[in-house]
């Protein structure tokens, strides 16, 4: 993985990426997808009222998907293929900030699959990904009791803004807990530094069997 020698992260902003968090998907469960999305809001805020120069999202590299298999009526005139971490990303984008942001797609074993951007001059991260999958019956892996404390040691790494725990994560775990934002979470790891951050958890709940945890690292 390239890394810039000083990289100028003046925030961090992780955000899960269910499909549910987009208009027309979440029906039958407004509740749960409401808090959740204004916890993302809260978090993107905070992001860009960092004031950074330039948003670099950070997800998992994975299927290509169109913005039109999960929410029609979005607009996206090119119907752009991409993960979905980015696409969620980006609609949560669009609702505080209209600036492109950089894509740093990263792989299961947690590099990042093409260069990481110029972050000498200030930047902040969106770091989209999921816990855990498998944290009910109900849930798309059904249940494992490894789950809950893997998800409750992301979570203190997320509040207590500690890297080095997020870097340390058994991303093999991670990859049979079905927790798709551990790669993303091992790269951001690497690349932030020791700080000092202040963490913040805004949202930490598993409503469908799946952790969604949404958090805010600033310097």
């Amino acid at each position: 993985m390239h890394l810039v020698t000083q990289p100028a992260i003046s925030a961090v902003a992780f955000c899960p990426h269910p499909p549910l968090l987009l208009p027309g998907i979440g029906a039958g469960a407004e509740i749960e997808t409401e808090s959740l999305r204004f916890a993302c809001d809260k978090a993107l805020d905070r992001l860009i009222g960092a004031g950074a120069s330039q948003i670099v999202i950070v997800g998992a590299d994975g299927p290509l998907v169109c913005v039109h298999s999960f929410a029609p009526g979005l607009a996206d005139p090119g119907q752009r293929r991409r993960p979905l971490a980015f696409l969620v990303a980006e609609w949560l984008l669009s609702r505080h900030d209209q600036r492109p942001a950089s894509h740093l797609p990263v792989g299961p074993d947690g590099k990042a699959t093409t260069p990481w951007p110029d972050m000498t001059v200030p930047t902040a991260l969106l770091v989209m990904g999921d816990g855990s999958a498998r944290r009910s019956l109900k849930g798309p892996g059904y249940l494992d009791e490894r789950a809950e404390p893997f998800d409750d040691a992301v979570v203190a790494a997320l509040a207590k803004a500690a890297p080095q725990q997020l870097a340390d994560l058994d991303l093999r775990l991670a990859a049979e807990l079905l927790a798709a934002g551990a790669p993303a979470w091992v790269a951001t790891a690497q690349i932030v530094g020791d700080g000092p951050w202040q963490g913040e958890v805004l949202y930490a709940d598993a409503p469908y069997g799946v952790m969604y945890t949404v958090a805010t690292w600033l310097a």
